[in-house]
């Protein structure tokens, strides 16, 4: 059952881009929450590769 992490590394990688995106269109009080919710999404969805996936043996 390793298709589920696998599914949510790709959804939190793919929900980064819009973080990313959308800091530079909201208000300026927001715009540096978003922008680190983004890069923890990215830091999040290469974590669980390598931690919960681990090697392919």
């Amino acid at each position: 059952m390793k298709i589920l992490p696998a599914i949510a590394a790709i959804a939190l990688f793919l929900a980064s881009f819009p973080m990313f995106a959308y800091s530079f269109e909201v208000p300026e009080v927001y715009a540096p929450f978003l922008f680190f919710a983004g890069i923890l999404a990215v830091t999040f969805s290469l974590m669980i590769p390598i931690t919960i996936l681990g090697r392919r043996d």
